[in-house]
């Protein structure tokens, strides 16, 4: 998938956002370094090693650079940037069974908000998974040429073949 463009100067407003999950018991907000362990074992537990090594290093920002939301059963998704390279978002997920609530929207706006405040103009999307919503939620656009980009040649993990 290629790479996504957006204007972090031009973001949709998040007023009221973080309140209004609170009120449904969904409590959204940056992760701080004590965290580092759970939080990267339930990426690893339920996106894959791939996502849990990007997470990993964004707890080695400060402050850290993942966004988390959690529940009364625990984590429901998260949201990191400058992971893979500078004014990088991604990865990001939410559990499948607390998808389609808006959570994924409110991670990907905290998130954006956040890079713009460290001084970011521009936020790229690497790799973008659903095109559609990132165009639809930020208006992001495709980085044409951006195939495979920054993940060409990439390691993977596992025994060689």
């Amino acid at each position: 998938m290629p790479d996504m463009l957006v204007k972090l100067y031009e973001l949709p407003s998040v007023d009221g956002l973080v309140r209004a999950f609170g009120d449904q018991g969904v409590i959204l907000r940056r992760a701080i370094a004590p965290e580092k362990h759970p939080v990267v074992t339930w990426v690893y537990d339920t996106f894959g090693q791939g996502w849990s090594d990007e997470c990993e290093v964004s707890f080695s920002r400060a402050p850290v650079s993942c966004f988390v939301a959690q529940g009364s059963e625990g984590m429901i998704g998260f949201a990191c940037y400058d992971a893979t390279a500078k004014a990088f978002f991604g990865p990001t997920g939410v559990r499948e069974d607390q998808r389609n609530r808006g959570i994924g929207r409110a991670l990907l706006l905290l998130s954006l908000y956040a890079m713009a405040c460290d001084g970011y103009a521009y936020a790229i999307i690497g790799g973008a998974g659903p095109m559609a919503f990132y165009t639809k939620v930020v208006g992001a656009t495709t980085i044409e040429g951006s195939m495979p980009g920054i993940y060409r040649n990439m390691l993977k993990n596992g025994p060689p073949s």
